[in-house]
């Protein structure tokens, strides 16, 4: 089969399409031809090993490896102990042999067939990044009435949060670069839309409650300032910029607000279940619209990763064997 891999950690150019025995589903475990896998801006990070201090959470694998969790394919094999019923069922999950491939294993309890009124791409898109999202609006503690401000607003997670934010009944304040971005974050319901490149960016919002931090380094500095004294909060979950926020604890006692790092959902089982099921549920009824960008093919994988890097993707991103 096909699969992208990595010989050597660096830029986008060191993903590369090479010949690999196909897999083998084993005891407990599923072998399915892929339709579509899940961009993560977390794997570019994995590949580049570009920010020392984000590698706890993109540990090294061994080199040479296949990167990629999150695909969507149907079922054409199944292992020991594994019902031959699933064999033709198009099913999601997390990949155990790595998802830039044309054949990826999957376990079976983890396989989760595409919903009713869903197609797999959607369903793609509200797996990882809804969880995030509604796990998001938990730890906020949002209520109806608050102003909200979603950094990368037009990403596959920020698209999600936008609309539920919205869904709230608060109002969301959109950040993003470009005029692309802030039109589709003004789509999706965002009250107020600003361009985070601008220089006198922070001059044009007015306090709010919450941040939903994503991007990191000096932006994510930035809005700190704009949480509202003594009931602000400001939920980290990501560092696209490659860097964590220096925000120092007398800032945080001084203004008298709350810094809430999103927990390692993943980490319990039935919560996330939850969380994804509500996800899948908001979908199907039309409620929460995920916004599906590019699809690339494969062997333009390291394309992929260049835009992504430069933050000119919209919405979840997708590889195509």
């Amino acid at each position: 089969m096909r699969a992208v891999r990595v010989h050597e950690f660096g830029g986008p150019e060191v993903l590369q399409v090479d010949d690999v025995p196909d897999p083998v589903a084993g005891p407990g475990q599923v072998l399915v031809e892929v339709t579509a896998i899940g961009l993560n801006y977390g794997e570019a990070l994995q590949r580049s090993r570009a920010s020392a201090e984000l590698y706890d959470w993109y540990p090294q694998p061994p080199l040479p490896t296949t990167l990629g969790l999150e695909v969507a394919g149907v079922v054409r094999a199944v292992g020991q102990d594994v019902s031959g019923d699933l064999i033709g069922t198009e099913v999601l999950g997390f990949s155990l042999t790595g998802g830039y491939a044309e054949l990826a294993v999957l376990p079976a309890a983890g396989a989760i067939p595409v919903p009713d009124g869903l197609s797999a791409r959607e369903a793609l898109a509200l797996y990882v990044q809804g969880i995030t999202a509604l796990g998001l609006l938990d730890a906020a503690r949002i209520r109806a009435g608050e102003r909200v401000l979603v950094e990368a607003a037009a990403g596959g997670v920020g698209s999600l949060l936008v609309q539920l934010v919205t869904r709230a009944g608060a109002t969301a304040v959109a950040l993003a670069r470009g005029e692309a971005k802030l039109a589709l974050a003004k789509e999706l319901g965002a009250d107020e839309a600003v361009d985070y490149t601008a220089p006198d960016w922070t001059s044009r919002i007015a306090p709010v409650d919450v941040v939903l931090s994503s991007v990191g380094g000096e932006v994510s500095r930035s809005a700190f300032d704009l949480l509202s004294d003594g009931v602000g909060r400001m939920v980290l979950y990501g560092t696209a910029s490659g860097s964590y926020a220096d925000i120092p604890v007398k800032d945080v006692v001084r203004k008298g607000v709350a810094l809430i790092g999103l927990r390692n959902l993943s980490g319990d089982p039935a919560y996330a279940a939850k969380l994804l099921a509500d996800a899948f549920a908001l979908g199907a009824s039309g409620e929460l619209r995920p916004v599906l960008g590019k699809s690339w093919p494969l062997g333009e994988a390291a394309a992929a990763h260049r835009a992504l890097e430069e933050r000119s993707t919209t919405g979840k991103q997708f590889l195509v064997p």
